[in-house]
């Protein structure tokens, strides 16, 4: 009768939304704004926007930022950050590093299921680490954890994890995807149907899935924490940002993980709205197959980076939302390089394609189908023409861009970074030899030796020495464009209190509820 029931309210709301907001958090701006038609009901059903639909919901096999938004909701990670992104317990409670940092123990929460009921303990966390350093796996989480040498059961409730050698962003990396503990005995059954039937410890499980349309959770009641406020979260992918603002002002959505920045200011002033704004950690740009011609050439590559004007796309597509690119790491991150954003120059691009060698320089871009994208794309066909170059836009759905990306199928698409708390999970995967994101095919000896003692060494300062020659080089030998930095926006009615605003950019739901 219960479930029953359950399904019964689902049906009355599944067409309408509700809103998450942060009354507290810090760094955060919040502020208030006008629309009348803004509906503010109370109601048991959070809806929440996304700019894409997940493309899979295993955490050991996503590489899509998207899907870590609803991951929040589903799974519960080993540790996590607070608002100053200082590492806190999870199903963790407590840990110690011994052996030179070599050797981490953790004690685990107890009492804790996962949603089929299966229990929680140190033997699950041993087969989670097994599972994504599978080679046949072929997780991308492997690089994340590949200095783990053994996980050793000590107990039901402890678990010991000896590393290779010292890898000081360990914890950080388990913040995030490799953190996330997936039940055993779902995978098991599930195998590789598991990215559609996920089953974790998280304060909310799977109902129904419907892809390009929406996500359907419902509150685990057997949730280890306190029992979250709201009783479902209702995801849907809106790629078009106008739409997903039109339909957070006009009632249909409760919070959206992406603001239309040509829209920040209308949002500032609706009396409806909450909007917090952030700096994140992401980075976007351009990625170079340096495989293939034209950038199997590295003065055609740095062309580019004379050619585009970073400034400009920053003010005309975001509006002040984003600050121009150069490295990896944003000006907020202790990795951040002393280097200036090179002034548009044209002539100096023209003389390095000269120098090239090269002919006539042509190249097709892939993105996405949104807005935003083919302004970005339209202003840096724009500014590469005046420098000789033509350049082609191809459209691609995002589920089958990112397969193109992974089977080096492009000459280069526009793809970015979601960001991680510490600065070897912004480039190691990306410019390391071989790494799993390194789709660029980049490889250079002397950034593979400049990261792999970034990871070794534990002085915070002597670490950010390194990453910042690492950009040095980055730049010079141009494998990927870096454009611009966004902030980090979220927008939600104002009666959705609760949000914990954390540089991540992650929607964490358990916390949120309505006034």
């Amino acid at each position: 009768m219960k479930k029953l029931l359950l399904l019964f309210v689902v049906s009355i709301f599944a067409i309408i939304t509700t809103a998450c907001g942060n009354d507290a958090s810090t760094g955060s701006k919040e502020t208030k704004t006008s629309g009348s038609k803004t509906k503010l009901e109370s109601k048991d059903t959070l809806v929440i926007g996304l700019d894409d639909d997940p493309p899979q919901l295993d955490p050991h096999m996503s590489s899509a930022a998207v899907d870590r938004q609803t991951f929040q909701s589903l799974y519960n990670k080993l540790v996590d950050v607070d608002e100053n992104l200082d590492i806190i317990p999870e199903l963790a409670k407590e840990w110690k590093i011994t052996d030179e940092g070599k050797t981490y123990t953790f004690k685990l929460q107890e009492n804790v299921v996962f949603h089929d009921g299966t229990p929680f303990n140190a033997e699950a966390v041993k087969f989670n680490f097994e599972r994504m350093l599978d080679p046949d796996m072929g997780s991308p989480r492997k690089s994340e954890i590949a200095s783990v040498s053994e996980v050793n059961v000590k107990g039901d409730y402890e678990i010991e994890i000896k590393l290779k050698e010292p890898y000081a962003p360990f914890l950080a990396a388990l913040t995030d995807r490799a953190g996330m503990m997936v039940s055993p005995t779902a995978v098991k059954e599930s195998g590789k149907d598991f990215a559609n039937k996920p089953v974790g410890t998280g304060p909310y499980q799977l109902e129904e899935r419907v892809t390009q349309s929406h996500i359907n959770l419902t509150r685990f009641e057997d949730y280890w924490r306190e029992e979250p406020k709201i009783k479902k979260i209702v995801i849907k992918p809106f790629s078009d940002a106008d739409v997903r603002v039109t339909n957070l002002v006009s009632g249909d959505l409760d919070i959206i993980n992406k603001v239309a920045y040509k829209d920040l200011e209308d949002l500032r002033n609706n009396e409806n709205i909450t909007l917090l704004e952030k700096d994140s950690l992401m980075f976007q740009g351009i990625q170079l197959n340096t495989k293939v011609a034209p950038f199997d050439n590295k003065k055609v590559r740095q062309a580019l980076n004379y050619a585009i004007d970073r400034e400009a796309i920053t003010k005309v597509v975001f509006h002040g939302g984003a600050v121009p690119a150069i490295s990896a790491f944003p000006s907020s991150s202790w990795a951040s390089p002393d280097m200036e954003v090179p002034k548009v120059d044209v002539e100096k691009a023209k003389a390095l394609l000269k120098e090239s060698g090269v002919g006539k320089v042509s190249f097709t871009l892939k993105i996405t189908p949104k807005p935003e994208e083919q302004q970005i794309a339209q202003m840096l066909q724009s500014m590469l023409k005046a420098a000789d170059i033509d350049m082609e836009i191809e459209m691609v759905e995002f589920g089958t861009l990112l397969e193109q990306q992974d089977n080096g199928e492009f000459t280069a698409l526009r793809l970015g970074w979601s960001g991680r708390t510490d600065p070897d999970g912004n480039i190691y995967s990306w410019f390391y030899t071989d790494a799993p994101l390194n789709k660029s095919f980049y490889s250079d000896a002397k950034v593979d030796e400049l990261l792999t003692n970034a990871r070794i060494n534990s002085d915070q300062e002597e670490r950010a020495k390194l990453y910042k020659e690492v950009s040095e080089i980055l730049f010079e030998d141009a494998p990927y464009i870096f454009l611009y930095h966004e902030k980090d926006y979220k927008a939600m009615k104002k009666n959705v209190k609760g949000f914990n605003h954390i540089s991540d950019t992650m929607i964490r739901t358990e916390t949120m509820y309505f006034e």
